[in-house]
């Protein structure tokens, strides 16, 4: 069974980092691909970064670059979200998700396994 486990959240003020931390188990190879997603109260979920673990290869939403950054660690089945430079519209539920098949292409729609989420709120 696959599952994703968020961790890191919390509060930070507006200008400081802070990392999220997604913990992946049940996968048996590296065809997957894993998103970093957020959703405001009111507001649709919207995918921030993902990352290809079959190339290696990572996508970011065009007004979170040069902020936001994903990346892996194989040892440790983790998949981080370093967040810098944090403005009070990032506050709100970010969860991690896995995409079996087709890489990163289409993963604002199409994530097949979900975690429940960490919560990030940015103070101004």
């Amino acid at each position: 069974e696959v599952q994703l486990v968020e961790s890191g959240g919390g509060l930070v003020q507006a200008g400081g980092s802070l990392r999220l931390s997604c913990t992946v188990s049940g996968f048996t190879n590296n065809e997957f691909a894993i998103g970093w997603f957020r959703q405001a109260p009111g507001k649709a979920r919207e995918g921030v970064s993902c990352i290809d673990l079959s190339y290696d290869s990572t996508y970011d939403l065009e007004s979170v670059k040069g902020r936001f950054t994903i990346s892996r660690d194989d040892a440790t089945n983790t998949v981080y979200l370093q967040m810098n430079d944090r403005k009070p519209e990032d506050t709100t539920l970010y969860s991690c998700a896995a995409k079996r098949t087709g890489g990163c292409i289409g993963y604002q729609d199409g994530m097949d396994y979900w975690g429940k989420g960490t919560l990030v709120s940015v103070s101004a």
